[in-house]
């Protein structure tokens, strides 16, 4: 197989850290490889070293002559004055583009919601990621690179993504911490670290047990060495050594390295455990209806939350998961029905903002102010230096500034500090933004061991089924539903959901449709005519409306934008997108008619 682009002898160092010290590898046509590692060892300096937005200190990238190259990177390259339209479609009509069946999958996955003539000045820093990767897939490249592609993706996109890469001819590459997309879509995974990549054949699931399998041969390595050592002194002490047999060294099957390993957690001894701190009410919901501004979110919703209860929740972006969250936490009460929590709960609610933290504090002082010594469920006592330790914070980084860390560490300082204030029941909204893989194996081990309640919204499928033990879904009706079979079971329910939508408009189309009169084919034809003319004309006229308040709303927004008013901005936000499905709708029988005409 050939290769699209080779990387030899490359190294590159900031300051006086070298990322990458002497990376030989390569990429071939079609081959899709995923790669991981800590934030701060070089995944995304290997990424603008590849595509040539960097160049490496020493050693060679080669590209076979010809070969395009897409890039989506953490930020993006929109330009503000341009619609959504120009962006994503480059201007084309909803005629130009609705033929293409790509362009039309890519459209209703990535830009539901989103106005197509909306200027990207507005966009929300999710809106912008989302037309950004719109408009790459549908470019044709010989190799796509993706830097953290799934970001501000619901469950439903990422599946989608995933299907798309699987069934696309181009070759890619993607760093990612979503370990359910590297697992479904990559056939090849490279880590990065110490300014090493190893590469490993497989998935997400392939790259741990392979990988497990090297650290015990070179712990075995390691020990013989060490044996080898002693011995020699021991010679040095006392003469002449005693001949002994080599020590015989059986190389297991990587399953092996797993079969005497006991459940991830002893769920029922947690419970038991939570019990004894929580008592038997923890949270119920009451014939709750909510809503945020004046959508509806939850109609006469009942749902109770008992002690030790782990629980996932998702449902499309809007669906109003993050509202349900706050609803629990207290923070925004429903416009009838009840919220009541028992009277033993300890509760934290992680969010999804980073602003909550003062800059000028130092991390190891404030979470000492927390907490010196914590216990786990085991236990085990954890100085707070051992807990910063556990989460990624060494040297410099223990008395590093609040202000001074990156995204990545402001979040994982944020739930140690969340986690020390020992609560027993934990709300977590999206708690794997910007965590590599490392520390969400930490953040998976420390919840194995922590009783009480956990409700989590997560985007991150892996992490989703790793932490929880039944999942939730707003679909929608108002309800919060049980899926006894997960995330499959949501996916296979959307899909199920879509496609009985379409086909009753469909038939709702059909019925609106004139019967054929028995005079003959000319007088069918002139009445089906007359019937699409007139429909143009209603939908341009509505259509023409929908633009009027649009701008309006978007006016409106942009007057708020440096105000406090964010439930008038939801509200906003929330008519926005009831337009925009108007919208799009009007515009597939835009079509319809419009081909009736041509025809």
């Amino acid at each position: 197989m050939a290769n699209l682009l080779n990387l030899e002898r490359v190294s590159k160092s900031y300051g006086i850290r070298p990322l990458l010290d002497g990376v030989s590898l390569g990429i071939g046509v079609g081959e899709r490889i995923g790669i991981v590692g800590r934030n701060g060892d070089g995944k995304t300096t290997l990424l603008k070293i590849m595509t040539g937005q960097e160049e490496p200190d020493s050693g060679r990238v080669s590209r076979t002559s010809g070969v395009d190259v897409g890039y989506l990177h953490q930020g993006d390259e929109l330009v503000d004055s341009h619609t959504v339209r120009e962006a994503v479609l480059g201007g084309k009509a909803d005629h130009e583009w609705a033929g293409d069946a790509t362009a039309r999958g890519v459209v209703k996955e990535l830009l539901t919601g989103l106005d197509l003539d909306r200027p990207v000045l507005g966009l929300s820093g999710g809106e912008r990621r989302r037309c950004a990767l719109a408009a790459l897939l549908l470019e044709q490249h010989d190799l796509i690179v993706l830097d953290e592609p799934t970001n501000h993706l619901d469950v439903e996109a990422v599946a989608w993504l995933a299907e798309h890469m699987k069934n696309r001819p181009t070759a890619m590459v993607v760093v990612t911490h979503d370990r359910w997309f590297l697992d479904e879509v990559c056939q090849t995974t490279w880590e990065v670290h110490d300014g090493v990549v190893d590469a490993y054949e497989g998935g997400y699931a392939a790259f741990v047990l392979a990988k497990s399998e090297r650290q015990r041969q070179a712990a075995v390595t390691e020990g013989r060495r060490q044996n080898l050592m002693k011995k020699e002194l021991a010679w040095l002490r006392r003469g002449a050594p005693a001949r002994t047999a080599k020590p015989k060294f059986r190389i297991e099957a990587a399953n092996a390295l797993i079969a005497d390993v006991p459940p991830v957690r002893d769920r029922l001894e947690l419970q038991k455990f939570a019990s004894q701190r929580l008592g038997k009410d923890v949270i119920d919901v009451e014939d709750v209806d909510l809503y945020r501004g004046e959508r509806q979110l939850l109609s006469h919703a009942t749902w109770r939350l008992g002690p030790g209860d782990r629980v996932g929740l998702v449902g499309v972006n809007g669906a109003g998961k993050t509202s349900v969250l706050s609803m629990l936490a207290g923070d925004l009460a429903p416009r009838s029905g009840k919220v009541k929590h028992g009277r033993t709960i300890s509760m934290q609610h992680l969010s999804q903002q980073l602003d909550d933290l003062d800059p000028n504090a130092r991390v190891l002082p404030m979470v000492e102010s927390i907490r010196r010594v914590t216990k786990t469920a085991d236990g085990q006592e954890l100085t707070a230096t051992s807990m910063l330790e556990r989460f990624g914070f060494t040297g410099d980084r223990l008395v590093a500034r609040i202000g001074e860390l990156s995204g990545g560490e402001r979040r994982r300082f944020q739930l140690l500090r969340l986690l020390l204030l020992e609560p027993n029941v934990l709300l977590l909204d999206e708690p794997t933004n910007d965590l590599d893989i490392e520390t969400l194996n930490v953040l998976e081990d420390f919840l194995d061991g922590w009783p009480g309640t956990l409700v989590v919204v997560s985007h991150d499928r892996y992490f989703l089924e790793r932490v929880t033990d039944s999942v939730w879904a707003l679909l929608g009706d108002g309800q919060i539903s049980m899926l006894p079979r997960g995330v499959d079971e949501y996916l296979e329910r959307r899909a199920a959901g879509l496609a009985s939508a379409n086909a009753a408009a469909s038939a709702a189309a059909a019925s609106a449709a004139p019967a054929a009169p028995s005079g003959g084919k000319a007088r069918s034809g002139s009445s089906e005519e007359r019937t699409a003319r007139k429909a143009v004309a209603r939908i341009d006229k509505r259509l023409a409306k929908i633009t009027e308040l649009e701008q309006k709303i978007h006016e409106e927004l942009a007057s708020l934008a440096s105000t406090t008013e964010y439930d008038r901005m939801a509200e906003l936000n929330a008519t926005l997108g009831e337009l925009a499905q108007e919208r799009e709708s009007l515009e597939l029988e835009w079509l319809e008619a419009s081909e009736l005409l041509e025809g």
